[in-house]
């Protein structure tokens, strides 16, 4: 029936710092653009066929934790993408760590290295860096 994630969509007010920050600080690419400002949108590609959409709404305000708890980005260099992230000013919310996750579904033991931070629409990120999954 599915066949993989395609996008999580974001809106915001500050149309310029949202790109510099997905685009510039974490090298997304423009996929397609749609609509004039104010009122923009944007799929922005992350890698592997998937996706940021951004939408311009310059009445939005952030909900306090809103229905999405965050979006998680894959990257095989967590430390360097956690200090463009600090070099961009965005609040890290986790330093980078390693985990273990103990699974209760036969799989093992999973290592990971992670981060969190906060991105400029209040939308939480956490960045991803592992082998197996």
């Amino acid at each position: 029936m599915l066949s993989g994630f395609h996008h999580v969509c974001v809106k915001t007010r500050d149309w310029d710092r949202t790109l510099r920050f997905y685009r510039d600080t974490l090298g997304c690419t423009v996929k397609i653009a749609w609509r004039a400002a104010p009122e923009r949108a944007v799929m922005l590609d992350t890698g592997g066929g998937n996706y940021i959409e951004v939408f311009e709404d310059l009445s939005y305000t952030p909900a306090r934790d809103g229905a999405i708890l965050h979006l998680a980005l894959r990257t095989a260099k967590l430390d360097e993408v956690a200090d463009r992230v600090r070099t961009f000013g965005a609040t890290i919310t986790m330093e980078p760590k390693d985990i273990t996750i103990a699974t209760t579904n036969g799989a093992g033991e999973i290592p990971i290295r992670i981060f969190f931070c906060t991105g400029p629409n209040g939308e939480v990120i956490e960045f991803f860096q592992n082998t197996l999954t």
